[in-house]
């Protein structure tokens, strides 16, 4: 439903095209892009193999210089393209941009998925500037300046089409969730930036690949972190901190028992069973992407605890954080 409003915001340029990848839909929606003719070039895959697999395959018979990988639960606004055009034309050495992520549901307020640009801690926890865990903030104007981040949201980022082919783009295996944040750190970790443009605004739908809290989500969520531990970290800190990671799942596989979610507490250990079987194709992986690491990048990674700030010492808000990236 969003489409048109897509096409009404399109700068007019030639070197500007809107290409929909229709990752096997069994619905109405091949009659429904038919009825927009030559206003966009449609990319049909006949097997839905994820999130993932579709970009994967779409991206890859587009040429151009600058990719918007825009999911289609995403309400657009106007002149949401134009500031972050011109942002990759003042940096050369920047390989993504966010936009400022809000929710389509409640628009005053940020969007969980991204909210105005990711981070990580020390341990590889992902959290944003405007939502922290369960708390996602309103968005009053307090972060309106556009900052290096750690990781863009998959729901709405643009990208250098040259380094997302020479990185590997978006990790097949992950299917979907947190296969953004894999491919920012690989490609920081090569010596690029990825920064959020907050004059560039979008709304999300959200839960439109996997629902929020939803035992599949939960499963995804621990074992793709794990992979992404594992993929990106320095030799001398990956194992130790896999390790750690796996003993704070713990609190949270009790916490979801205790609150009845018994399919979703059941969900972590099948996650790091699922980890572990595979281990060889993980290490196999990191081997592979280490040979392009420049350095192990710290530009984004909060180097404390998002857990203990939160859980334990209440730190509700990105701005409540003893912290400035």
């Amino acid at each position: 439903m969003f489409l048109p409003k897509v096409l009404a915001t399109m700068p007019a340029r030639n070197d500007v095209a809107l290409y929909v990848i229709d990752n096997a839909s069994t619905d109405t929606t091949q009659e429904y892009l038919a009825s927009f003719k030559d206003q966009i070039h449609v990319i049909t895959i006949k097997e839905n193999r994820g999130f993932t697999n579709g970009y994967k395959v779409g991206l890859a018979q587009i040429n151009t210089e600058i990719f918007c990988l825009l999911s289609s639960d995403v309400e657009v606004n106007e002149g949401w393209i134009e500031p972050v055009l011109e942002m990759f034309e003042e940096r050369k050495k920047l390989a993504i941009v966010q936009p400022k992520i809000k929710s389509w549901h409640r628009k005053d307020e940020f969007e969980y998925a991204g909210a105005c640009g990711g981070y990580i801690d020390k341990l590889g926890y992902p959290f944003c500037r405007g939502r922290i865990f369960y708390d996602v903030e309103k968005d009053e104007g307090q972060y309106k300046d556009p900052l290096e981040i750690f990781w863009a949201s998959g729901a709405c980022f643009f990208i250098r089409a040259n380094l997302y082919h020479s990185s590997g783009g978006l990790d097949d295996d992950f299917y979907a969730h947190m296969e953004e944040i894999d491919l920012c750190w690989r490609l920081k970790n090569q010596g690029y930036s990825i920064m959020v443009c907050p004059q560039s605004e979008v709304f999300h739908v959200g839960g439109a690949v996997i629902a929020y809290g939803s035992p599949q989500k939960v499963y995804r969520n621990h074992r793709n972190n794990l992979i992404m531990m594992m993929k990106n970290y320095p030799s001398n800190e990956v194992v130790q901190k896999i390790i750690i990671r796996l003993f704070m799942d713990a609190p949270a596989f009790v916490n979801m028992l205790l609150r009845g979610q018994i399919r979703a507490s059941f969900s972590i250990i099948s996650a790091h069973w699922n980890f572990f079987i595979n281990l060889p194709k993980w290490i196999k992986k990191r081997k592979e992407i280490q040979q392009t690491a420049l350095h192990y990048t710290q530009s984004g990674v909060y180097q404390k605890s998002i857990v203990a700030d939160y859980f334990i010492r209440g730190k509700r808000k990105f701005s409540d954080l003893d912290w400035k990236p």
